[in-house]
């Protein structure tokens, strides 16, 4: 894998004298190889606009030049390139998988983006333990065992989960806990557990469970009920009516779990289906698990920048992404035809390390499946579509109340939270037409020495201060989308006076600001608006925008109180060693181990000090003046 860069005579990134556009990337032409790769535009200030792959990186750039074969939105694109860089590779397969990762690394504005990058839950039976533990696994697979999954929610796991311990009572708790037990724990109680940790059960038939939900998880449930059944029936035949019933209650368990699933398929086996609905100018995608013919759930897609994309651009940039650090069954079932099918399941089987077929059904049961998958895309999407019609309408309530020009995109909305004066910190957080953007919100130390304990005016100032003043540093010409349409501050009129000459110092005088504080006795409902040369007044007490300010407001102050505790929480469990320089964990560790605690540290002597192991003498002659006052 080779990376080439353009060399312009005034640096990267810099354009040539009337060398924007097309005619900069016709520049670059001669110099590109005709293998495969994956090519990055570059805009004039160094951003990438555009991440692309190529089985000849040289015909498919050329194509840029030709605005005739263009769509609109890369017509956009291209006007803005000043050079192109790109990354040879060896296959176009291997092109794929990179160009899916630096989409998902650098965000260019111009790809079709999957925001949502969240890892998805595994049920994790481990093998680290004469017992084993059944329990919910995200994140890295470093716990030896097996992993089923994933799972589409949180939800979905502890539902499995729940059914799970009903027909294998198998241990979920801690490795300590199991070895800390003297005594049954509830679980054991309500026949969730068969108590191992106090030999309630031998190792060998525990094993037995730990194999029955493993053959369970890996749709192997046919054989264990007519085992289940057997034994039942053995068991009533001697009489032995407590084994029996206890068998009947774990078969019920086991049929209650495979009949809950909307749609349960023993034949599909593993398979990941993905259906697509376009409208109103959004896409949906719906990407369903089915793991041994188990319905594991459902999530949902809007992918960012489809709105001028066509279907099987979007699916194929979805895929790309969606799998670019997650395990693709067997199958991957579609709902539309993409470009390059070879080419991405070739992609997808180098990335898995096993065979990955693609296929796009057209009949039978799994053309069923992808029509279920749609339908439920179709759904979600007129949801989505119904919920930014109310958002719009809200923010156009918003525009009229507070007199601005047009519906504000972006609202700041800000908060501080402090317990007198100590833990401070202030807090922002970002609603649009999309509603809450998550991924914006902001929190902000308040740095100590520049504000006085319990100074809510000075905190305010200190974070409207820096998140201006940078603002300002990285975006001054607006062309980022960063720069609020509205302030909304958590306070009266002082709170507000606060954030209006800190805008004076800066120069900002064009974004809007409103304190909203709350009215008598802090009922909420009859909260008070401030805006500059206007006297403070209240709305009805069920206007539809007095609901969505007081959301703002009460979303904004429980992120500040979150961010609060957390500060808070970890301060509470620092040691007086963090605060010497020059000792890390392990010289912590060491310490810790040789004295018992941080206070005998404290109270140590040089002699003693330098006696820990990786503590030299200049060190511990820090530590003894740190407590010492040397």
């Amino acid at each position: 894998m080779t990376e080439i860069e353009d060399e312009s005579p005034d640096g990267p990134g810099s354009p040539h004298p009337g060398q924007i556009g097309a005619t900069a990337i016709a520049r670059h032409l001669r110099t590109l190889p005709m293998g495969p790769g994956v090519y990055r535009m570059i805009d004039a200030a160094g951003a990438v606009l555009y991440v692309g792959k190529a089985r000849s990186l040289r015909k498919r750039v050329a194509a840029y030049t030709k605005p005739a074969g263009l769509s609109i939105r890369i017509l956009r694109m291209v006007r803005q390139v000043v050079s192109v860089e790109v990354i040879t590779t060896h296959t176009e397969a291997e092109a794929l998988l990179l160009e899916a990762n630096l989409i998902k690394k650098l965000q260019p504005p111009f790809n079709v983006l999957l925001k949502d990058d969240k890892s998805f839950p595994y049920i994790l039976v481990a093998r680290d333990h004469d017992f084993p533990r059944i329990t919910k696994h995200r994140g890295a697979r470093n716990i030896p065992g097996d992993y089923f999954g994933p799972f589409a929610s949180t939800g979905a796991v502890n539902t499995m989960l729940n059914a799970l311990a009903r027909a294998f009572p198998l241990r979920n708790c801690s490795d300590s806990e199991f070895a800390a037990r003297t005594r049954p724990c509830l679980q054991y109680q309500i026949k969730r557990c068969r108590a191992p940790c106090v030999q309630r059960i031998s190792a060998a038939d525990y094993g037995r469970l730990v194999d029955e939900a493993r053959d369970f998880l890996q749709g192997r449930d046919r054989g264990i009920l007519d085992g289940w059944q057997q034994r039942m029936q053995a068991a009533s035949e001697v009489l032995d009516f407590e084994t029996a019933a206890d068998l009947r209650d774990r078969i019920r368990a086991l049929a209650h779990i495979t009949q809950k699933q909307d749609i349960n398929l023993a034949e599909i086996g593993d398979a990941d289906v993905i259906g697509l609905h376009a409208e109103g100018g959004l896409v949906c995608v719906q990407v369903f698990f089915f793991r041994a013919g188990q319905n594991f759930g459902n999530r949902a897609y809007f992918p960012a920048h489809a709105r001028e994309a066509e279907t099987s651009e979007v699916l194929d940039a979805f895929i790309g992404q969606f799998y670019a650090a997650r395990e693709p069954a067997r199958l991957v079932l579609i709902s539309h035809p993409v470009e390059n099918a070879a080419l991405i399941e070739e992609a997808l089987t180098r990335h898995a390390g096993r065979k990955i077929e693609l296929h796009q059904p057209q009949r039978g049961a799994k053309r069923d499946l992808i029509e279920y998958a749609v339908t439920n895309a179709r759904d979600a999407l007129r949801r989505r579509l119904a919920e930014t019609s109310t958002q719009l309408k809200l923010l156009e309530g918003v525009a009229d109340l507070f007199g601005l020009e047009a519906p504000p995109e972006r609202i700041e909305v800000y908060d501080n939270s402090h317990i007198m004066g100590r833990h401070a910190i202030g807090a922002m957080i970002v609603a649009g037409p999309e509603g809450l953007r998550k991924n914006a919100y902001r929190k902000f130390n308040i740095k100590g020495d520049e504000v006085e304990p319990g100074d809510d005016y000075g905190m305010m100032k200190q974070v409207l201060t820096r998140r201006f003043q940078r603002l300002l540093k990285e975006d001054a010409d607006r062309e980022e989308g960063d720069w609020p349409d509205l302030l909304l501050i958590d306070g009266g009129k002082g709170q507000l006076g606060a954030v209006l000459e800190v805008m004076r110092e800066l120069g900002v005088d064009d974004v809007p600001v409103v304190g909203i504080a709350k009215g008598p006795d802090r009922n909420a409902g009859r909260e008070q608006f401030f805006l500059p040369g206007r006297e403070p007044f209240m709305l009805e007490p069920r206007h539809p925008v007095l609901f969505f300010l007081q959301r703002l407001r009460d979303e904004a102050h429980r992120f500040a109180i979150g961010t609060h505790r957390a500060k808070r929480a970890k301060d509470q469990i620092r040691s007086p060693l963090d605060e010497i320089s020059g000792i890390g964990a392990a010289r912590k560790k060491a310490l810790l181990l040789h004295f018992g605690s941080a206070k005998a540290v404290a109270q140590a002597g040089l002699v003693d000090l330098e006696a820990v192991p990786g503590v030299s003498h200049a060190m511990a002659q820090r530590i003894y003046d740190h407590f010492n006052g040397g």
